[in-house]
């Protein structure tokens, strides 16, 4: 979330700002500023009583001492006014913060200053594309690719578990492990620390990544012990630095991790969500960096870079676009995301995203760090993307690569998978 400083201190941008999300943020900081100084008056009442009460505390032994009694009594009277008071106080103050806290967490981050507006995708700016559009004579979509090589069953899902969460079988459950492991080692070559993350999370580590309160509904929940299945490996891979101190030295820190992950959003008809254009549950590989706010988007364009070595390398038609204010999401101040062309199709998918938060997950994971001979501690800067969400990777490989022969394997896949054609 934003700092409460921040907010203080640059009020007109703030609103101004988050008129680029579409986001009339006018009346939250008001109701932001009111409600902490609010606080503050509060807080310097309570203090007050306190004072009163320590100095009066002292004075009724020294009465009684000197025979005051009757003084003595009227001050213990009056502690016990100031002490009933201080207590009534703390609860308003608490009441007050608790107010304060919930309209903060309420306020998305705001959009960099390289943000387009607009309202959705079809205002995205394309920044940049590559690779050869495919020419295909037969252009069958995947999801009769998938039956045909018999690759993925969606009917034993469906019986398994339920729709969206797909059985990959044979060499498309091979093709599958390659993609992820190709991805990984991508990421080791890049210097990105592997690691491999619970699905489960607490409330505290949705708060800190801002999928709560923003996203209960599209997660998954274990009631019954108050888990949540991760929607990304950004989840929990982040909330590794949850209440840690870093030393800028250690910066940036880079992690990388491969998961199955979990939404409850995915749709269930139409063709833009047919076979593996949107799923339940989909395997992914999220690169994660904690950096020095002085670097943070030198960085970014490194995590982009990497993406774009990674669709690049399979060989398959990318472009990538600088995400609206209307298209990014509540916690990001700066996405881009990586769409590759599906020639069956013939349309563009979406298979990555990459963003900056700046300091915003940081200060609700109180994630910070300290400059060498430095005391204080400031917030660190989180950045992730995924490299690479596999569906519409595979979707797009099947569609682009089909020949009368078979499907052809990307090259650099074919010491991970064993095989170069898919008959």
């Amino acid at each position: 979330m934003l700092t409460l400083k921040f907010i203080q201190d640059n009020k007109e941008l703030v609103v101004e700002r988050l008129k680029i999300k579409n986001f009339d943020a006018s009346q939250i900081v008001e109701t932001i500023i009111e409600l902490d100084n609010g606080r503050k008056a509060t807080q310097v009442e309570a203090e007050t009583f306190q004072q009163e009460m320590n100095a009066l505390s002292k004075e009724i032994g020294q009465l009684f001492k000197s025979g005051k009694a009757e003084e003595a009594n009227k001050a213990k009277e009056r502690t016990g006014e100031l002490k009933e008071s201080i207590k009534v106080l703390n609860a308003k103050h608490d009441e007050i913060t608790a107010q304060l806290n919930e309209q903060l967490v309420s306020l998305p981050n705001i959009p960099n200053e390289i943000v387009p507006p607009g309202k959705g995708e079809e205002d995205n700016v394309e920044v940049k594309a590559g690779g050869t559009m495919p020419q295909l004579e037969a252009k069958e979509p995947h999801w009769d690719l998938i039956k045909k090589y018999d690759l993925i069953d969606f009917e034993l899902g469906t019986k398994i578990t339920g729709a969206g969460f797909p059985v990959y079988k044979g060499k498309g459950a091979r093709l599958q492990r390659a993609l992820i492991n190709f991805f990984l080692d991508e990421a080791d070559k890049a210097g990105y620390n592997e690691v491999i993350p619970p699905l489960l999370v607490n409330e505290d580590s949705g708060f800190g990544t801002g999928q709560l309160p923003d996203k209960e509904g599209q997660m998954y929940h274990a009631t019954a012990d108050n888990l949540y299945l991760i929607p990304t490996a950004e989840v929990p891979v982040t909330n590794i630095f949850r209440d840690v101190i870093l030393k800028a030295s250690e910066m940036p820190v880079k992690h990388c991790a491969y998961s199955a992950c979990f939404r409850r959003e995915a749709g269930s008809w139409g063709s833009h969500v047919r076979g593996l254009n949107r799923l339940h549950q989909f395997d992914k590989v999220e690169i994660v960096q904690v950096a020095h706010p002085d670097n943070s988007y030198e960085i970014l364009d490194k995590m982009v870079a990497h993406v774009q070595t990674l669709v690049e390398k399979l060989e398959l038609p990318w472009r990538m676009l600088r995400l609206c204010g209307g298209d990014l999401s509540f916690t990001s101040a700066l996405t881009y995301d990586f769409e590759v062309y599906s020639a069956a199709q013939e349309r563009w998918l979406e298979v990555s995203s990459v963003s900056n938060f700046e300091n915003y997950q940081a200060n609700r994971l109180k994630l910070r760090y300290k400059e060498d001979g430095e005391k204080k501690a400031q917030l660190a800067h989180t950045l992730n993307g995924s490299a690479l969400a596999l569906p519409r990777i595979v979707a797009a490989i099947l569609e682009n690569n089909q020949t009368d022969e078979g499907i052809k394997v990307p090259a650099v896949l074919v010491p991970y998978c064993g095989f170069d054609i898919i008959k």
